[in-house]
């Protein structure tokens, strides 16, 4: 956290002024910004505005323990990537099975939100650009890192994930760690992320909802307005 960093945020549009700010520092090629639905997209969107740059949504579900939904086990994203802690599916007692429903259901919604807010345009050219992956916050890491690898496959430039929030510990595995298959393997090609950025690392954590004033839910609708406020700016996806 740097000295102009505040101890909270009101909501998620200032955080990602904030967040925009001190992105603009950073050297970017052909940037793009992605939103992570849904809480993301409010934040992406004062990024983009600030970079002047397009926005776009990037498709992540996190895989939550039944009973302990902001628990995550792992996330499924777009092109059927899917990311599993196993230290959380050894400490919960998940078994294949359990994973299996779980890992459907969400891919079920995953494909839903693909068709509201695509409405089938394919997705903003990846290859070749430096790509900031914009989440509220983060807390295990693990829709972020399946954004990640996800993302890998489209041969971006670099990536920078970049959050208003999240555990020292989480900002250091994403700065330290290649993403992983869900079996483990490498994926095809290098760890792409250049920098992992967090305007707030507390300690104790206490969840990413702490840290804002108005942590409201995001809906469909307000995600399809932003993009669209945004698209019709002229920053729109190229």
């Amino acid at each position: 956290m740097t000295s102009a960093s505040p101890q909270r945020f009101r909501n998620r549009r200032h955080a990602g002024a904030l967040l925009g700010a001190m992105l603009r520092e950073l050297d970017a090629v052909n940037p793009l910004v992605l939103g992570l639905l849904r809480g993301g997209v409010p934040v992406a969107c004062e990024v983009a505005r600030a970079l002047n740059a397009p926005l776009d949504v990037w498709l992540v579900r996190k895989l939550g323990v039944p009973g302990q939904t902001e628990l995550a086990f792992g996330a499924i994203a777009e092109g059927g990537v899917q990311v599993i802690n196993k230290k959380v599916v050894a400490q919960q007692g998940l078994d294949k099975d359990r994973i299996r429903k779980i890992s459907r259901r969400q891919q079920h919604e995953l494909s839903r939100r693909a068709r509201l807010f695509r409405r089938g345009r394919p997705p903003a050219p990846i290859k070749g650009r430096t790509i900031f992956l914009i989440d509220d916050g983060l807390a295990t890491g693990a829709s972020m890192r399946a954004a990640i690898q996800a993302l890998t496959h489209r041969q971006p430039r670099e990536v920078v994930p970049a959050v208003p929030v999240a555990p020292s510990r989480t900002i250091a595995e994403l700065n330290s760690q290649a993403a992983t298959t869900a079996d483990g393997s490498e994926p095809s090609r290098a760890n792409l992320v250049s920098r992992a950025v967090a305007l707030l690392s507390p300690a104790p954590f206490w969840g990413v909802g702490a840290w804002y004033d108005d942590f409201r839910q995001v809906s469909d609708e307000e995600v399809t307005r932003l993009l669209a406020v945004h698209a019709s700016s002229g920053s729109a996806s190229k």
